[in-house]
């Protein structure tokens, strides 16, 4: 069998396994899940997206968005905060951590 015998019989299978790109309408669906998923995983109080989604590769699965929104505890006195949420695409489950530091600068040098 020569070479262009093999690649003849290679493209049937190429075209079998050949991805599709997700639809203006699925990433519509997903941009509202992402939103309502992460808004309601927010601790903060009147939270909103600051900014777009950072889609990452689907080998990693996640989306991530920045909320902001102020603080509910009393003692906050209302101040401002900032979260990451990272959405888990496959199970569309959203986990929050707080995102206020990490804006600032160093305090130390690292080695």
């Amino acid at each position: 069998m020569n070479l262009s015998h093999i690649a003849l019989a290679a493209i049937p299978v190429l075209l079998s396994t050949s991805t599709q790109a997700a639809t203006p309408e699925a990433w519509a669906a997903h941009d509202k899940t992402l939103l309502a998923t992460c808004l309601q995983a927010s601790q903060l109080k009147h939270p909103r997206a600051a900014g777009s989604p950072a889609l990452f590769d689907d080998s990693i699965g996640y989306t991530a968005l920045l909320l902001k929104g102020t603080y509910p505890q009393k003692f906050m006195n209302n101040r401002s905060g900032t979260e990451l949420c990272l959405f888990q695409r496959s199970t569309q489950k959203a986990v929050i951590t707080e995102w206020d530091g990490a804006m600032a600068a160093p305090k130390a040098k690292l080695p």
